[in-house]
């Protein structure tokens, strides 16, 4: 399917334009990385029962991974702006992949060393967006960002929704520790795709058509972004309010992306009473509705920038629109203990927010474009954060409440502050060269 709809512009290619085949790989890289990330969320069901954690331990082993996502955000911005996200993305798949196999073995071990192992493949899969955002500076049109990076984002409620579908069968048929070697052997086989096809740069790409050259000429691509490596203005970056708009949205955007992709399947397990399969079954319902709207909200926001809208009044509707509908949606469903209302406001939460990946997910390709592969490890340091406290925090509240109320309730408050600091300070003007 292409990327972009309506009439091609003038001067591109027919066929299978090339930037579409790094799109689709770094989607694919994505999707990778959340089947991976999510597979222990239901495995984990059967892991509490086996070892004997507790709901405060089953947090820790959830929250642990990302920790060493959260550590690795910028360092592997400033790699990728060094040596480029070909090299960058294809070595961090290779190095998660091989900690997702590992997975079952250090959990028989020990509990220590099970975390560990969980931190070193959140070091790999921070890697992901950095890199990509490095790619997708080079490769893709300013009038298809929205569009190419909903596309990208929605690596994530693919991976998880097969993740949720797939992992009770599998846990059922082979037991939970075929999940991890299953799904670690894809990132294998997608590395092999990706070396042999991804490019740093379009003029890299021997298979690049005259036509497309001509056309992301046309529309700037290359002229944002030197080659070589750039000096990054970190002062400048870490004081400017637009970046902290970005920094905290990110936070807030995530916050009920990461506490429902870890506790959903134990909230219908638990409160819902679904069985295993049906839990894991039921949880991805909510993800097939983020990434229906997610790329609906994408050909909105490209299509009212085409028509002329404000880039930022754009910017700011689709994630105000996001935050506050995903809020509403956390509060209905706190108190809900029928099936059909509590998956549909679920459905809600996750559609809503998937709005915010034509908001504050372009914006870093907006008003820093030389940096925005540093700029979305800075901003994606702060995006885990709720993996690391609010899917642990969740964990506490459910043990100390015996209900989701509370972190229900924490999550909406998250999401309102994330609304109000964007609308102040919300921009999608270039603020450095």
């Amino acid at each position: 399917m292409s990327i972009v709809q309506g009439a091609a512009p003038a001067g591109a290619a027919r066929g299978w334009p090339r930037r579409y085949t790094v799109i689709a790989l770094c989607v694919a890289a994505s999707f990778v990385c959340y089947i991976d990330r999510v597979n222990i969320s239901v495995a984990a069901i059967s892991m509490q029962e086996q070892f004997g954690w507790s709901d405060k331990t089953k947090g820790l082993v959830l929250s642990s991974f990302f920790l060493g996502y959260m550590l690795f955000q910028v360092p592997s911005g400033w790699l990728a702006s060094r040596i480029g996200g070909k090299l960058v993305l294809g070595a961090a798949v290779v190095w998660w992949s091989i900690f997702t196999i590992l997975t079952p073995i250090a959990a028989a071990l020990s509990l220590p060393i099970l975390l560990l192992t969980r931190v070193a493949m959140g070091l790999g899969e921070a890697a992901m967006y950095p890199a990509a955002y490095n790619l997708f500076a080079r490769w893709v049109p300013k009038h298809e960002r929205s569009r190419a990076l909903a596309l990208l984002v929605s690596g994530i409620p693919l991976g998880t929704m097969l993740g949720s579908m797939s992992t009770g069968w599998v846990v059922k048929a082979w037991g939970w520790e075929s999940v991890f070697y299953l799904f670690g052997a894809v990132g294998i086989v997608w590395c092999a795709w990706w070396f042999l096809r991804a490019y740093d740069r379009p003029e890299d790409d021997p298979r690049l058509s005259d036509g497309e050259r001509r056309m992301m000429s046309a529309h700037a691509v290359e002229a944002d972004v030197p080659r070589g490596p750039v000096d990054v203005p970190w002062r400048f970056l870490l004081t400017h309010k637009a970046v902290w708009a970005l920094i905290t949205n990110h936070f807030c955007s995530n916050w009920v992306l990461y506490m429902l992709l870890a506790w959903l399947p134990s909230y219908f397990h638990s409160v819902l009473h679904f069985d295993l399969v049906k839990a894991g079954l039921m949880s991805a319902a909510p993800w097939l509705s983020m990434f229906v709207f997610g790329n609906l909200g994408g050909l909105l926001a490209d299509r009212l920038i085409r028509g002329g809208v404000d880039l930022t009044l754009v910017r700011k509707s689709m994630q105000l629109a996001g935050l506050l509908g995903a809020a509403t949606c956390m509060l209905s469903v706190q108190n809900v203990t029928s099936p059909t209302p509590a998956v549909a406001l679920m459905c809600g939460a996750l559609g809503f927010i998937s709005l915010t990946w034509s908001g504050f997910m372009p914006n870093h390709l907006e008003i820093a474009p030389r940096y925005a592969d540093v700029l979305m490890g800075m901003t994606n340091t702060a995006g885990t954060i709720p993996g690391v406290v609010g899917v642990y925090v969740t964990g506490w509240l459910v043990a100390e409440t015996g209900s989701y109320a509370a972190p229900f309730m924490l999550c909406a408050a998250v999401e309102v502050l994330g609304a109000v600091v964007w609308l102040a300070w919300g921009t999608a003007k270039r603020i450095v060269d």
